[in-house]
């Protein structure tokens, strides 16, 4: 096949399952991941692979003149992964908390995208990936952060998907529900890093959510709705390989269901089924 992707975010989940089924697939997989120890691990794993900080200007020059030395100044596929979320009411983000959500989950895949699109302008062609969310179509309570940086990478990849039109670069989404990953786990080291829940309005819920993202997952009880990251590679791949791809792909069954919501329900009754749904969450 001989087709070239970079990827971020490759350390665990989503990005990791994705670069070793596109390796196993025959495609030249470049990963990239943030801390020294993780490239290692990838290394290792039979990966090429480069440090890359989303939220460092320069790293994401040197990640991308190391990937161009590796193919020739040539690449066929971006898929932007790396991200984490930031849990905490809106009301108790700061603009700082806020603007480092957004330096790693949209500027910086801003950053490494537009030094890339003018590659694929040159050969005529290529596939710009999208990693976003559920939460990039419905908003859930204390995922304020998160929702925004989602929302805003949902608006600005429509905008860039009909800026490219005629180009010979596709660009698509991937749209995932639960995937079993170490989210929760780096949620809940920014939650303690982050927000101050003494005297907020929130913190009695804050105790209960404290207790959930702590908590670790009983291996024993599977949830229905959880799907393992070899659902987000299958859309990866009709998203490289299928002559049309679609602008969107829906991963699990809560982002088939709330994107059907969304457009059936009133803004107001909306807000009931996703604070029931919350509230359910932190019980």
């Amino acid at each position: 096949m001989n087709k070239s992707i970079f990827i971020t975010g490759c350390s665990t989940g989503i990005g990791l399952d994705v670069a070793l089924g596109l390796k196993a697939r025959g495609y030249q997989v470049f990963a990239s991941a943030r801390k020294p120890s993780d490239v290692l691990r990838l290394k290792e794993l039979g990966l090429q692979a480069c440090q890359l900080d989303l939220d460092d200007s320069e790293s994401i020059q040197q990640g991308v003149e190391w990937l161009l030395e590796q193919t020739d100044n040539s690449l066929y596929a971006l898929f932007n992964n790396g991200a984490y979320g930031q849990p905490g009411a809106v009301e108790d983000l700061s603009r700082e908390v806020l603007r480092q959500q957004f330096e790693t989950n949209l500027f910086g895949w801003l950053e490494l995208t537009n030094l890339l699109i003018p590659v694929m302008r040159r050969q005529g062609h290529g596939r710009i990936i999208q990693n976003s969310s559920v939460l990039g179509l419905i908003t859930m309570k204390y995922r304020g952060a998160y929702n925004a940086s989602k929302f805003a990478l949902e608006g600005l990849t429509d905008t860039l998907r009909q800026e490219l039109h005629g180009s010979g670069i596709h660009v698509s989404l991937i749209e995932p529900g639960p995937i079993t990953s170490d989210f929760r786990k780096n949620a809940y080291a920014k939650f303690k890093e982050n927000i101050n829940t003494l005297g907020s309005a929130h913190q009695a819920t804050y105790e209960v959510v404290e207790k959930r993202l702590a908590a670790q997952p009983d291996s024993r009880k599977k949830d229905p709705f959880t799907l393992g990251p070899e659902a987000v590679l299958k859309r990866v791949i009709h998203a490289l390989e299928a002559k049309r791809p679609k602008a969107r792909y829906y991963v699990t069954f809560p982002t088939y269901l709330f994107a059907y919501l969304r457009r059936l329900l009133s803004a107001n009754m909306l807000d009931v089924v996703l604070r029931k749904v919350s509230e359910g969450e932190n019980k």
